[in-house]
């Protein structure tokens, strides 16, 4: 897959990543159907398939359980091949979630990401909102902390996981680089942003490109899978689309279409 460039960072990546919530946690998740983590030897392989099917960009989170220790753990091949982005914010601790959006909360979360993920700097590190996104940008430390840790070379790229278009469009007016945003053919509220995106030469990661896994939502006919990649890389300003999967049939599949829709690389 031809990878794509992010904002004017000089990192690219394949316009399908890998969403690693299910590598780690496995409560409180809204999933039609529940499951159980993955062994070790299960994430590994998922890994190396995603890399050799030409994905390069994995999605992560402290409050993705434990995600970001097994990706440490467990990467294949080099550490510079793979485009990591994770977050802070946002912690998942005995079945609860806690925010922090403190200066110093989200200096220990990135530090403590660098150490799980076996790293020595993070490619993306994105504000994960609680929903009050505006609120947190401008009256909460965590951008100007990140945009901080980002000019001494800890982190490539800034930007938030938004869940309003209102914030996602401020987070692009304040300095952030790239926005993760939900965007399907059943949800399409915040297609301003990628809007945004493609006109101020910004990234927008995609979430919830399958509406969680309720694929019987999406439309499409016989293959809903086809009719929302196809719906979602249309957008200009559609970066990569982030698809959670532990299912190495499914990670074929899903690359095998949006190859198909890209029209044999993208």
């Amino acid at each position: 897959m031809n990878k794509r460039p992010v904002a004017n960072t000089g990192m690219s990546v394949s316009p399908l990543g890998l969403g690693t919530v299910k590598f780690g946690r496995n409560q409180g998740v809204k999933y039609p159907q529940g499951f159980a983590l993955p062994s070790d030897r299960e994430v590994r392989e998922l890994l190396a398939l995603a890399f050799d099917l030409g994905i390069n960009l994995l999605d992560t989170a402290p409050a993705y359980g434990l995600s970001e220790e097994r990706i440490g753990k467990l990467l294949p091949t080099s550490r510079h091949e793979w485009v990591i982005e994770t977050k802070v914010g946002e912690r998942f601790v005995d079945g609860e979630s806690s925010f922090d959006f403190s200066a110093a909360g989200t200096r220990q979360s990135v530090e403590n990401s660098l150490r799980l993920l076996k790293t020595d700097y993070l490619d993306m590190v994105l504000i994960h909102s609680d929903g009050d996104d505006v609120r947190i940008l401008r009256e909460e430390a965590v951008l100007d902390t990140l945009l901080q840790m980002q000019q001494d070379g800890w982190v490539r790229a800034v930007g938030i996981s938004s869940k309003t278009v209102e914030g996602a469009l401020l987070a692009y007016e304040l300095g952030c680089d790239v926005v993760m945003a939900a965007y399907n053919p059943m949800y399409t509220d915040e297609l301003p942003v990628l809007e945004a995106a493609a006109a101020q030469r910004k990234a927008v990661l995609v979430k919830k490109a399958f509406a969680s896994g309720h694929l019987d939502k999406l439309g499409g006919g016989k293959n809903p899978v086809e009719h929302a990649l196809s719906f979602i890389l249309e957008q200009a300003g559609a970066t990569s689309v982030v698809l959670g999967t532990i299912n190495p049939k499914h990670l074929r599949e899903n690359v095998a279409v949006a190859l198909e829709v890209l029209g044999n690389g993208g």
